[in-house]
Parts: C-alpha cells; structure tokens; sequence
C-alpha cells in the first residue's frame, strides 16, 4: 500500500509542485542526490572515488514532452561526460530513453543516443542505459540492440528481476555479451508482467545473478580496474545482504575473480556496506543522480523502504 502510494505520487504532477515548493523535501532529498549541477556531483564523486569506490553518473530526468526538451537533456549528457573526462574521476554514465525521446519518436532517441554513445567513444567511456516501467522495456531492449547493430559496444543494459520476462532477456543478453545491471526494480507493475512477492522477486534475482556470473566464464574479464569505467558483464545491484552474499557465493564456486563481478549501491544508501565490499577486494559502484528534476527519483527511493519514508516525515517536523 505504502509503496503504491509513494509510485503513484511519483507520477503525479500537481503533488510535485506542491512537494518541491517545501525547503525540507530537498534537505531530504539530498541525502540521495549529489546535487543540482554538475560541479556538485563530480565532488560526490571524486569523494568516492577517494575511499575506493566506483560511479555511474546520471543527470536527472525522464519522459520530456518535447524534441526541444529531449535535445536539451542530450546535451547536458553530453557536457557530463566531457566533465568526467575533464576531471579525470572515476565514473561512468546512466540514462534514461524516456529523457531523450523514446516516448516522442524513435528516430528522435535514436539520434539522440547516437550523439551520447559517439562522445562516449570519444572520451573513453561507458553508457548504461537505464530500464523504465514495463510499457518501455521492449522499446529501451529494440533501442539497445539497434545500437549495438550501428557499432556501438560501449553501452550496457539494466534487467529488474520482477517482471517475468527477465530470465529470457537475460539469456539473450548474455549470448550477445551486453553487460547487465541487475536490479529489483522500482515500479509498481500488474501482477500480469511482474511477481507482486518479494520473496518471488528474490528468488529471480538470485536465479538471474547466477546466470550472468555464470555468462561471465564465456567472456573475458575486460573491465579495467584502474579506469573505472567499463564495467565487467555482470553487476549485481542491490542493498541486500542476503542477495549480495548469494551472488558473492557463485562467484566463489564458480572460480571467478573479484573484478568479474561489480555491486552496485545508490547514492546515500548503506555506505558501510559499500565500503566493507570494497575492503574484501569486489569492485563496488555507486549510482550517483544529480539535477534539477530530482523529485520522481526521490519519491521512488521513498517506495522502496520504510525508513526512507521515516527520514522524510522527521525532515518534515524539522521546518
């Protein structure tokens, strides 16, 4: 109910401009966004990077309404990756398709993810496209693959081990040596598409993270540890210990190195966790949003769990 509730709200358009006019929902907020520009968030990184972890920068933003709108949200992709570059830390990218026009024209998106994966290229770097609700998950797959089929290799996927369809994709994905970001998800789907159980929607990613661990005995280990850039073909992607410890256990049987796995964490969310698998010796990477267009990645984060809600009420009786 709970998490239904804080989804919906992260969709609706007259709660985030009520939400957003309140000091206090962007206190709260910033304990998981690096910040609003670019500067902020190469800062957060380089912090990071300075205790040994990992990045994925990502500029907030998702289903623009415009061309104009989606050209703009490019461009600001462009300028964070000419910002790593620049900065020299150790960070790769995440976007989302609806940001850059998959919802307005697929020759639009394509266009505009041609340009994001061509300065990629350029400045030696990787593009891990983020997977939306469920309407947009054979769109964002159609819209990987017809890049891949222009010459782009650098750019990877995100697979949620509650919709149904994940361990199909997960196999093909494998076949074709994409690397995977394996998540939960964060969305509220039918129960036609999606486990509604979170003990089932764990169970699939623990059977999903051993696929790709296992995928990974067929494809050489070529992330470079010292760039930090490239990520290896699978990254497991959550804040459980029971799933981390299951991944960490294949990885064990199956003989693969540390840096053939990556664990990746969201920003402001178990540091001592991040930091205690960094100090075993497994690449750990954390997802760092920055921007403006904070609020749906916020209310997201709030349906995820029940102490995040309880830091936003007590931030709430803070005014």
């Amino acid at each position: 109910m709970l998490r239904a509730f804080f989804i919906s709200l992260s969709k609706a358009t007259w709660a985030q401009r009520w939400i957003t006019r309140w000091g206090f929902a962007w206190r709260a907020a910033s304990r998981f966004i690096a910040g609003e520009n670019g500067e902020e968030a190469i800062q957060a990184i380089r912090q990071l990077n300075e205790s040994g972890i990992l990045a994925t920068l990502d500029h907030l933003g998702e289903n623009t309404s415009s061309a104009a709108e989606a050209r703009k949200s490019t461009d600001e992709i462009l300028q964070v990756l000419d910002q790593i570059h620049i900065s020299g830390v150790r960070s790769n990218v995440s976007i989302k398709l609806s940001q850059i026009g998959l919802l307005l024209d697929d020759e639009l998106c394509q266009q505009n993810l041609a340009r994001i994966l061509q300065k990629a290229q350029l400045t030696n770097n990787f593009v891990r496209i983020d997977m939306e609700d469920s309407s947009l998950t054979a769109k964002t797959l159609d819209a990987l693959r017809w890049a891949r089929a222009h010459g782009f290799f650098n750019v990877g996927i995100v697979i949620q081990s509650y919709l149904h369809r994940s361990a199909a994709d997960v196999r093909m994905l494998i076949e074709e040596g994409i690397r995977v970001r394996l998540v939960k998800g964060a969305y509220q789907e039918p129960a036609s598409v999606a486990y509604p159980a979170k003990e089932d929607v764990d169970k699939a990613f623990d059977q999903l993270a051993e696929l790709l661990l296992a995928g990974s005995l067929s494809h050489r280990v070529d992330s470079n540890p010292t760039d930090g850039r490239v990520p290896p073909l699978a990254a497991i992607a959550s804040h459980d210990v029971k799933r981390i410890q299951f991944a960490r256990e294949v990885q064990q049987k199956l003989g693969l190195p540390k840096e053939a796995l990556e664990f990746q964490m969201l920003y402001g969310i178990r540091r001592d966790l991040q930091q205690e698998l960094a100090a075993a010796g497994y690449p750990v990477r954390v997802y760092v949003p920055y921007g403006t267009h904070w609020y749906p990645y916020f209310m997201r984060r709030l349906a995820e769990r029940p102490a995040n809600v309880w830091f936003f009420i007590s931030n709430f009786f803070k005014r």
